[in-house]
C-alpha cells in the first residue's frame, strides 16, 4: 500500500506530506447530517414507498393478499426485475471493497469483482426460468426443496439460506455503518442500528411491491451518482481529468512504490497474482449469495415468467458497470493522487468516500453518504422480505399452521419483518464488538455457505440428484471447507486469529474447498443410486389466497414459450459467463502493461458502459409501466378508485365459456380439474346427478 509518511506527496498535494492517514479521525462532515441522512431520508422513503404502494392498491386495483405482498403478483416486468437485481447485488460492499481491490491490485481488481459477481446473475437467469417451468406456484426456494426432498433436507437448507441472509445483513450494515462513522461522526453504534430501522415502515406496508419500487428510486440514485464520480475524476478534476494524466500518475507510482505480485510492479496489468485470487475467491463465495438467497429467487418469482430470465441477463450486465466503472474511477483515481489512505482505512471501505471527499469536498461527502444509504437500504429490504418468506412459509406455515389463511400469513410475515429488521442492528453491533470488518466477512462468506450451493441448483436442474447426495454435499462440504480454512492458517501461520484466518491464502482454501468437495460428494452419491424426478410434486405446491402465477394461454408468458426462453438463457447465459471469466481476461492479458491508447479506451469502455446502464435504468421500468402509470395518475385526478377489472373478467369468461376445464391456481403444468361452478360441471359431464350441483339445475 503506497503510504509514504517520510516523503513528500508524489503529485504536488502537499497538504499530505508526511500523512499517515487520510480522516484523521476527523470526520468530513458533522453528526447532523448522518443522522439527518439515516433518519430523515429513512422517514421520507418510507413516506414515498408506502404512498406509492397505497395507490396502486387504490388506483390501479391492485389486489391485497398474502400472495401479492410476499410475491408482488407474479407481474413484474423485465425492466424492474433487472433494476431490482441490481439493487440486490449493489451492497455496501460493492461500493466499498471494489475500490479497495483496486487500491491494493490495480486495474485488474475493478474487473475481477465485477466479472466474479455478475456471472453469478447471469447464469442464475437460468434457475429463474426453470422455476417458471416446474414450480410456478412456488413462494420460496426452500419450498421447492421440501416438495422435492422432504422435511430433513428442507431443514438442512433452511439453516443455509437463513446463513446467507445474516451474512448479507451483517455486510451491508457494517459498511454502512463504517462510512457514516468515517465521514459524519455519527456512533457507528447508532449508525449499525439505526440504517436498518428506516427500511421497516415501507417493507411491513407494501411487501415485495414495495421493495421492488424503493429499488428502482435508489438504484437510478446511485446510478447517477456513479456517472457524476466517473466525470469528476476522467474530466473536470484538475489534479487528474483525463484518462491520460491518470496513466501518468499510475506508471509514476508504480515504479517508486512496485506491486508485490504484479508484472513489473505496476497497477496497470493484469498479470496481477493478488488480483487472481481475489477472482477466484469472488467468483465462488458469491455463488453463495446468489443461489442460496431467497432475495433472488423471490425475484424470479415475483417475475412475469417472460421476464424471469431476461430480467436476470440484463441485470448482470447492468450491475456490472457499477463495480467496474465506480472502481475504476475511484480506485484508481485514490492511487493517482497519492492519497495518505491508512491500511485499516482501505480495509474498511474508506477508499471512495476519500476520493469523493477530495474531488468534490462537502458535496461529494454528501453524495457519497447518500449513494451508501441508498445502496444499503435497497437491498436491506429485499433481505427483509427474503426472511419473512423463509420463516412465514418455511416454519410457519409448514410446521406450526399448514392451514395458514391468507390473512394469517401477512400479519406473520408483517411481524417477521419487525423482528429481523432490529435484529440486523443488533447483529451489527456484536460484530463491530468483535471486531470483523467488511472484507474478513465477505471473504468468508463462501467458506460457510458455499457448499449448498450446487445442492440447490441441481434440485432445478438435475432430475438424478437424490436427497441423500443433496444433504450429505452440503454439509460434508461445510465440514471440509471449515477444516481445510483452518487447517492451512494454523499450517502456515502457526496460529489462528482474526488477522491469520482473514489472509487471501485461507480465505482460498477454504472457499475452493467448500464448493468443489461438496458437488463432488452430492455427484458421487446421487450415481450410486441415481433418482428419476419428474418435478410434478414441485409444480403443485399450493397457493394460498389467489390463483395468478401470470402465466397466459398464448404468447410469450405461456408454459410453451417457456421452452424457448429456456434454451435461449441456457445458450447465452453460458456464453456470456465464458467471455466474462475467460475471453477477456485473455485479452486483457495479452495486453501486457496496458498502453495509454489501451488504457484509453479501458476507462472510455467503463463510462459508456455505466451510462448506459444509467438510461436503461431510469427509463425501461418506467415505460413499460406506461399504462399503469396512467391508469394510475387518471384515477387519483379525478379522484376515482380502480375498478377490479381482473374480477369482473375473470367471471365473465366463467360464465361465457362452461365448457372450459378449470386449471388449479392458474398453473398451466397443473392437471386440469372439473370447476365448482355447476353450469361448467353439468356442461362437462351431463350425467350428473342433481345432487352434483348442489341441487340447483343446469343452466343452458
Amino acid at each position: 500500500m503506497p503510504v509514504h509518511p517520510d516523503t513528500l506527496q508524489l503529485f504536488g498535494l502537499h497538504q499530505y506530506d508526511g500523512a499517515t492517514d487520510f480522516f484523521n479521525n476527523q470526520p468530513a462532515l458533522n453528526q447532523a447530517v448522518g443522522y439527518a441522512v439515516v433518519v430523515g431520508f429513512g422517514i421520507f422513503f418510507s413516506i414515498f414507498t408506502t404512498f406509492l404502494v397505497w395507490a396502486d392498491y387504490h388506483f390501479a386495483g391492485t389486489r391485497g393478499s398474502s400472495e401479492q405482498f410476499n410475491t408482488a403478483g407474479r407481474t413484474i416486468k423485465t425492466g424492474l426485475i433487472a433494476t431490482d437485481v441490481v439493487s440486490h447485488w449493489t451492497w455496501a460492499a460493492t461500493l466499498l471493497q471494489s475500490s479497495n481491490v483496486t487500491y491494493k491490485y490495480g486495474v485488474s481488481g475493478p474487473f475481477w469483482y465485477a466479472a466474479g459477481a455478475t456471472i453469478q446473475i447471469i447464469l442464475f437467469g437460468i434457475l429463474a426460468i426453470e422455476v417458471k417451468r416446474k414450480a410456478p406456484t412456488a413462494h420460496t426456494v426452500l419450498e421447492i426443496i421440501n416438495a422435492r426432498w422432504g422435511k430433513t433436507a428442507h431443514i438442512v437448507f433452511f439453516f443455509f439460506c437463513f446463513a446467507t441472509n445474516v451474512i448479507v445483513t451483517s455486510m451491508l450494515i457494517l459498511g454502512g455503518a463504517s462510512v457514516m462513522n468515517a465521514l459524519t461522526g455519527m456512533d457507528i453504534y447508532a449508525a449499525a442500528f439505526l440504517i436498518p430501522a428506516g427500511i421497516i415502515l415501507y417493507t411491513v406496508a407494501g411487501g415485495l411491491k414495495a421493495t421492488f419500487i424503493a429499488s428502482y428510486v435508489h438504484t437510478v440514485i446511485i446510478y447517477f451518482a456513479l456517472v457524476i464520480f466517473s466525470f469528476s475524476v476522467y474530466a473536470t478534476c484538475p489534479e487528474l481529468g483525463s484518462p491520460g494524466v491518470v496513466w501518468d500518475h499510475l506508471h509514476t507510482l508504480s515504479t517508486k512504490y512496485p506491486v508485490e505480485g504484479n508484472r513489473d510492479g505496476t497497477y496497470l496489468t493484469f498479470f496481477s497474482i493478488g488480483g487472481f485470487i481475489f477472482g477466484i475467491i469472488n467468483i465462488i463465495g458469491n455463488f453463495g449469495t446468489v443461489f442460496n438467497d431467497q432475495a433472488y429467487w423471490q425475484s424470479a418469482i415475483a417475475a412475469k415468467p417472460s421476464a424471469a430470465h431476461m430480467g436476470y441477463l440484463l441485470g448482470g450486465l447492468m450491475w456490472f458497470c457499477i463495480p467496474f466503472t465506480l472502481a475504476t474511477t475511484l480506485g484508481l483515481s485514490a492511487l493517482a493522487l497519492d492519497l495518505p489512505l491508512s491500511i485499516a482505512e482501505s480495509n474498511a471501505g474508506l477508499v471512495p468516500p476519500a476520493v469523493a471527499l477530495y474531488l468534490l469536498g462537502r458535496g461529494g461527502a454528501i453524495l457519497m453518504v447518500i449513494m451508501l444509504f441508498m445502496a444499503v437500504t435497497s437491498s436491506g429490504s429485499a433481505e427483509l422480505v427474503a426472511v419473512s418468506s423463509l420463516f412465514t412459509y418455511d416454519v410457519y406455515r409448514t410446521y406450526i399452521n399448514p392451514a395458514a389463511t391468507g390473512k394469517q400469513i401477512m400479519r406473520i410475515s408483517q411481524y417477521i419483518i419487525v423482528f429481523f429488521g432490529f435484529f440486523m442492528g443488533v447483529l451489527a453491533i456484536v460484530l463491530l464488538k468483535i471486531g470483523l470488518s467488511l472484507g474478513y466477512v465477505y471473504l468468508l462468506m463462501g467458506v460457510v455457505i458455499g457448499s449448498a450451493v450446487c445442492p440447490i441448483a441441481f434440485c432445478m436442474v438435475w432430475s438424478k440428484c437424490t436427497k441423500t447426495g443433496a444433504i450429505s454435499g452440503a454439509l460434508v462440504g461445510l465440514v471440509a471447507a471449515v477444516c481445510g480454512w483452518l487447517g492451512y492458517t494454523k499450517a502456515n501461520y502457526g496460529v489462528l486469529n482474526l488477522t491469520t484466518t482473514g489472509e487471501d491464502m485461507p480465505m482460498l482454501v477454504g472457499n475452493l474447498v467448500a464448493i468443489l468437495a461438496s458437488a463432488l460428494v452430492c455427484v458421487v452419491v446421487s450415481l450410486s443410486k441415481p433418482d428419476r424426478y419428474d418435478w410434478k410434486s414441485t409444480r403443485e405446491i399450493s397457493m394460498v389466497d389467489d390463483a395468478e402465477t401470470g402465466f397466459e394461454a398464448e404468447g410469450p408468458d405461456s408454459a410453451a414459450a417457456m421452452e424457448h426462453a429456456y434454451k435461449f438463457v441456457l445458450r447465452w447465459g453460458s456464453v456470456l459467463a465464458v467471455v466474462l471469466i475467460i475471453v477477456w481476461p485473455l485479452l486483457a492479458l495479452a495486453a501486457g502493461s496496458f498502453t495509454r491508447p489501451y488504457f484509453y479506451f479501458w476507462v472510455i469502455l467503463s463510462i459508456i458502459w455505466g451510462m448506459v446502464a444509467t438510461a436503461i435504468c431510469t427509463v425501461m421500468p418506467i415505460w413499460e409501466s406506461r399504462a399503469g402509470l396512467w391508469t394510475v395518475t387518471c384515477n387519483m385526478v379525478m379522484c376515482r378508485p380502480a375498478v377490479d377489472e381482473q374480477a369482473l373478467a375473470d367471471l365473465k369468461a366463467d360464465l361465457e365459456k362452461p365448457h372450459m376445464a378449470r386449471v388449479p391456481g392458474g398453473n398451466p403444468y397443473a392437471t386440469p380439474e372439473v370447476s365448482n361452478h355447476p353450469a361448467q360441471e353439468m356442461a362437462i359431464n351431463p350425467n350428473l346427478a342433481p345432487e352434483a350441483t348442489n341441487g340447483k339445475p343446469a343452466v343452458p
